[in-house]
């Protein structure tokens, strides 16, 4: 039987993508706008917080890393994003917290 391949899965498994800067995951940080599965191929757009971030090179490799380990995924592309531009409420209500805004 074939892997059924979810978006819940794939968010579960970014969670391991961490941004060094802030300690918190892309999901968290409200970097990851959209998951495509198109059979068994993920397309996602994502941003970083900005354009410049010194560690884009990594975060982007992690995630698209942690979405082919994902049950049934062959292929991933990542699109990166700056529309709409990344901001602070973005993130979720913890990742906030943590970061006392």
């Amino acid at each position: 039987m074939k892997a059924q391949i979810s978006e819940e899965k794939i968010k579960e498994k970014l969670k391991e993508c961490v941004d060094p800067e802030t300690s918190l995951n892309v999901i968290d940080l409200g970097l990851i706008y959209k998951i495509n599965i198109e059979q068994s191929n993920v397309i996602i757009d994502m941003t970083l917080t900005s354009p410049f971030c010194p560690f884009a090179f990594s975060i982007v490799s992690c995630v698209e890393e942690k979405a082919k380990e994902v049950e049934g995924v062959k292929k991933v592309k990542i699109n990166i994003v700056f529309d709409p531009p990344w901001k602070p409420e973005m993130m979720s209500e913890e990742a906030r917290k943590k970061l006392g805004l």
